[in-house]
């Protein structure tokens, strides 16, 4: 595909497709679904470039918990722009697929009425597509089933065991996703209480959850507009890229600057609020948490679908429209914020060396400093062998 790609609101696809322009939709079901086929091995198959994320992992965090097995980054600095370099690379899988040449991947839009007044777009919620041309398949941006298994050797430490088998197929909140031997007796319990419910009630729970997460928290017993949506809009004051791009930075920054007695900027938040944030709580919102905690998981204690945890939510095709509007709100903020052409990283802050948070990826040395020119492996430049880095120009 020539020249620059344009993405979409995912709504805008499913309205269009309403209207009776079915095309556009049904070409991203297509594409996803030839993916979803491809054997394993295929550099562009929905498994390799899912396991890319996290499981299956390789080098030393395959068994060293210090370490982490999955190419992404999160708590640093290329959390951004890994995750661009990501999408893109999904998007070009996409696209290698007969007669979706021109697909781009949408964005699901978290903070437009839509969402916040129904939740998530209701194709991500059906378990079977009919086509228009009467052809009916099990929908690939529901679920995806595994061609291949997985095994955690980090069980149980230092979360849970996320080994999936052949043939599991991804989950959201309520589920639970835990499959392991010691694990999938409590999970069967649990799910088909879920299933009892029905599968409108259920996906009525899911939205409500993502309604919840965006549209309310609950300060000193006041609930009221604010939670995931406000922290979207805060993240675009954040007042430089390092802290804009993650959790770490950003803490460190709240540390040195916050409340100490100097008026803030009218254009900056003087809390940081850095765009991971609302990104990992739109994944907690979708999976569930990673461990169950009747504290937190709402009314569904258990709840453990693969979105709420780094291990597996690549495997949730809904991960990479979830990341494709992650990605929506970098490139406004680099708008906002004069770093088209050029991001700019603050040299050995805190969330800038790979021992950071997560622990270093695959080939990447620990203590390494990270920056700018740092590859963003697996992935190069299309045509070449040149890694890509962080460089915009």
């Amino acid at each position: 595909m020539a020249g620059p790609r344009v993405r979409h609101n995912f709504r805008d696809l499913q309205d269009e497709y309403d209207k009776g322009n079915k095309k556009p939709l049904e070409t991203l079901i297509r594409a996803f679904k030839g993916i979803q086929e491809l054997p394993p091995h295929d550099h562009n198959s929905f498994f390799f470039l899912a396991g890319l994320h996290g499981e299956p992992f390789r080098g030393a965090g395959w068994g060293n918990a210090s370490w982490w097995g999955g190419y992404c980054n999160h708590g640093n600095v290329l959390f951004p722009t890994w995750h661009r370099a990501y999408c893109f690379a999904l998007e070009s899988a996409l696209q290698s697929i007969p007669g979706c040449e021109d697909v781009t991947l949408p964005y699901w839009n978290e903070i437009e009425e839509n969402t916040l007044e129904r939740g998530i777009p209701e194709t991500f919620l059906k378990k079977k597509w009919t086509f228009e041309d009467g052809g009916v398949i099990d929908n690939p941006l529901y679920s995806y089933t595994f061609q291949k298994k997985i095994t955690d050797n980090l069980n149980p430490f230092p979360d849970a065991d996320y080994s999936k088998g052949y043939g599991y197929k991804t989950c959201r909140y309520p589920y639970s996703g835990l499959v392991g031997p010691a694990d999938k007796k409590k999970t069967e319990e649990h799910n088909a209480k879920i299933n009892a419910l029905g599968h409108d009630k259920v996906n009525e729970i899911l939205n409500e959850n993502v309604q919840s997460w965006l549209l309310h928290t609950d300060v000193d017993g006041v609930e009221g507009r604010g939670g995931v949506l406000e922290k979207y809009f805060n993240c675009l004051k954040a007042p430089n890229y390092t802290v804009f791009s993650n959790t770490t930075s950003a803490t460190q920054w709240n540390e040195d600057h916050f409340n100490v007695g100097l008026p803030a900027p009218a254009t900056v938040s003087p809390h940081v609020v850095p765009l991971e944030s609302p990104h990992n709580d739109m994944h907690l919102a979708v999976g569930g948490y990673e461990i169950g905690d009747a504290n937190f998981d709402g009314e569904y204690p258990g709840a453990n679908g693969d979105m709420g945890e780094n291990d597996t939510a690549g495997f949730d095709p809904i991960f990479y429209f979830h990341h494709c509007f992650i990605d929506a709100m970098f490139w406004q903020w680099q708008k906002k914020h004069g770093e088209v052409k050029q991001l700019h990283i603050i040299p050995q802050y805190p969330g800038t060396n790979s021992v950071d948070n997560q622990g270093p990826t695959p080939g990447t040395p620990g203590g390494a400093w990270l920056n700018l020119h740092t590859p963003l492996d697996p992935f190069k430049f299309p045509g070449t062998n040149k890694p890509m880095t962080s460089k915009v120009r």
